[in-house]
């Protein structure tokens, strides 16, 4: 299974802000290959990203971002901040979506909707270090 979006290749943040489901305010700051996964509540190809191990991204820093807080998500094994402004910059139309983003030009490198970790591991692999 592949995403269909085509990427569009644009400007990015180098640091996103958002709040944990306790309130904690946390910044993320790009400085290594990072995978924003944006994500909603019931979505069957969020939860391996919420839920899931993510081993398969060792070589890559993860972040998950939501619009708006779901409980659900509390006990999960990832945490998830609640960034809606993180939709506006990176230019997220909806959840569920990913975007790669290249450190070293600050640049939206491809993007995509999610199914599953496996299907945007194998999406964003040419980018990606041998070592992941």
């Amino acid at each position: 299974m592949r995403s269909f979006d085509p990427p569009r290749e644009r400007p990015a943040p180098d640091t996103f802000r958002g709040r944990t489901l306790d309130g904690d305010e946390r910044s993320v700051l790009v400085r290594s290959l990072t995978l924003v996964v944006a994500v909603k509540p019931q979505c069957d190809g969020c939860r391996g990203f919420i839920e899931g191990d993510l081993s398969e991204f060792k070589s890559v820093d993860v972040v998950l971002v939501c619009e708006t807080a779901d409980e659900t998500w509390r006990d999960a094994k990832q945490t998830v901040l609640v960034a809606p402004s993180v939709f506006v910059d990176l230019e997220i139309r909806a959840a569920p979506f990913y975007v790669l983003i290249d450190p070293s030009t600050l640049r939206v490198v491809t993007e995509g909707t999610l199914f599953s970790p496996a299907q945007v591991a194998g999406e964003i692999a040419s980018y990606v270090t041998p070592s992941m």
